[in-house]
């Protein structure tokens, strides 16, 4: 990929080597100065580090008032402040970093970044560098999109929300779509032997080759086109993951963000044509906006999503009305600086394209694929507002691992198989005050989905007892002799609510 277009820029790594040997110099650097999420958190404090993952730099700015490498680096790139060329030499291979593109003058004495490039810790304690374009290093434009429309965002909190529910297990091969400024794909260079990165704009590739090369990872294979286009024939993936940009707006204005297609059609074209990408038993996982279409179950919608051969759970974790939905992504523009009237017709044109399409609300959340040879697919289509715990990568793997038990096993399989409560399951009692029984025992999860699901007197029996060491049918027929119940009718009609503590992790097989 040529970086012609880009000249005030590194050139992107050699492929030879992975990374330039001014870039490897600049990552000893960074982290000869602690230049790390850990190092920051100490330099800064939590409030002022808190404030900088909200594009707010004061505090950060006060705290950086000394002149430690540390503050030098921080305030060059993060804060984006002109730092004296004397003082960052002390630093930084500054001459070399001036060559490369990485740092430029401003005035006689000083330079100043090029990029933002922004501590990142990896899941394993990894300290990583995530690049993007100034202003933009949490991921948040602040209305630098209103004035360049190419711009490419950093760390922001869709993105860790997608790199936490990936499933991490070793694979062969992975692919990023719309890689922006590569945060996916250095996760997915951890365990995958071959990561392919594809975005629409040339740029978004350039800086995800410096993401890689920065963080020292190994380089990926960078591909420009839109969607599925830059995928080869015959090519397949074991996993595929996307943050595309799923707003749902009048016109694609901003690159990284609006997909250009009517309504929420882009999103249901990256989740169809992933399907026929898929390995058998690969992983596809997408965030996606969705529309609440009046006079129909948006449930149905999603279900319609799903591409045949593929189990799919998605999960909806926010729904907003159209005015807030509006508001948040013009004022993410920063349309609501600019002049009155054209704000309110940008609100209008919102409004007008949902009146249109008889839209009421506007879903947020997460879909996961994966390929299954199963000739009936499970398709999971739930709500879930609540708090989570993340990552959820182990999590969201155990739940189609689930399946396959629960699709296997028939009532009379479940009645032999013996099950072990999940670590860290509580159980509540609901009931009024000095009552001799509960009204209701509700049994929650405080790892994971952290879920809570109501259970009768032998569903809070059973699963108090299930330790791996009985079966489930012996298990029931001592709750029936303790009930003076049928133990018949019981093992009759138990199997379904062992289903659901299956299905939703609160019973695993032993």
């Amino acid at each position: 990929m040529s970086t012609s277009s880009l000249p005030t820029l590194p050139t992107a790594p050699a492929p030879a080597s992975g990374r330039s040997d001014v870039t490897a110099r600049l990552r000893d650097a960074l982290l000869g100065a602690s230049f790390t999420a850990d190092g920051l958190l100490e330099l800064l404090g939590a409030p002022a580090y808190a404030a900088l993952a909200r594009s707010e730099t004061v505090p950060a700015l006060r705290a950086t008032r000394g002149d430690t490498p540390l503050e030098v680096l921080v305030r060059l790139f993060l804060l984006q402040q002109p730092v004296l060329h004397a003082r960052v030499a002390d630093v930084l291979p500054v001459d070399a970093c001036l060559e490369t593109g990485w740092l430029t003058r401003a005035g006689a004495d000083e330079v100043a970044a090029t990029v933002d490039v922004r501590p990142y810790g990896g899941p394993g304690g990894e300290d990583w560098f995530i690049v993007s374009d100034l202003g933009c290093a949490v991921g948040g434009a602040g209305g630098i999109g209103s004035r360049d429309e190419g711009v490419v965002l950093g760390v922001g909190g869709a993105s860790t929300t997608l790199a936490g529910i990936t499933v991490r297990t070793p694979v062969g091969s992975a692919l990023d779509l719309g890689t922006g400024s590569g945060i996916q794909a250095l996760h997915a260079a951890q365990h995958a032997t071959r990561v392919t990165a594809t975005d629409l704009n040339p740029r978004a590739l350039h800086i995800t080759a410096l993401t890689l090369a920065l963080s020292g990872a190994p380089a990926a294979d960078l591909r420009e086109g839109s969607l599925f286009e830059p995928v080869k024939r015959g090519e397949t993936y074991d996993l595929i993951v996307s943050n595309p940009p799923f707003v749902i707006s009048p016109g694609a204005r901003l690159t990284y963000r609006d997909g250009g297609m009517g309504g929420d059609d882009l999103c249901r074209s990256v989740v169809q044509g992933a399907g026929e990408l898929l390995n058998e038993g690969g992983f596809a996982q997408f965030l996606a906006n969705w529309q609440h279409v009046a006079g129909e179950d948006w449930q149905d919608r999603l279900r319609s999503w799903v591409p045949r051969g593929c189990d799919a759970w998605i999960v909806q974790r926010e729904v907003q009305d159209i005015t807030q939905y509006a508001e948040l992504w013009l004022r993410d523009a920063g349309d609501h600086r600019g002049d009155p009237a054209e704000y309110q017709a940008l609100y209008d044109a919102w409004l007008d394209e949902f009146e249109a399409r008889k839209v009421r609300a506007v879903g947020f959340g997460w879909i996961t694929l994966r390929r299954t040879g199963s000739a009936v697919p499970s398709v999971t289509v739930e709500e879930w507002p609540h708090p989570v715990e993340q990552p959820l990568g182990d999590t969201v793997r155990a739940h189609f691992e689930r399946l396959d038990y629960l699709r296997a096993s028939d009532d009379a399989a479940l009645l032999e198989a013996h099950f072990k409560l999940a670590p860290e399951i509580v159980q509540e009692q609901v009931g009024l005050p000095g009552a001799e029984d509960p009204e209701h025992v509700v049994l929650r999860q405080h790892r994971g989905m952290r879920r809570a699901t109501k259970v009768d007197t032998v569903g809070a029996g059973f699963a108090g007892v299930c330790d791996g060491s009985l079966s489930a049918g012996r298990i029931l027929d001592a709750i029936a002799q303790l009930m003076d119940e049928d133990p018949v009718s019981l093992r009759d009609r138990t199997p379904a609510q062992i289903r659901v503590l299956v299905e939703q992790g609160f019973l695993e097989p032993a």
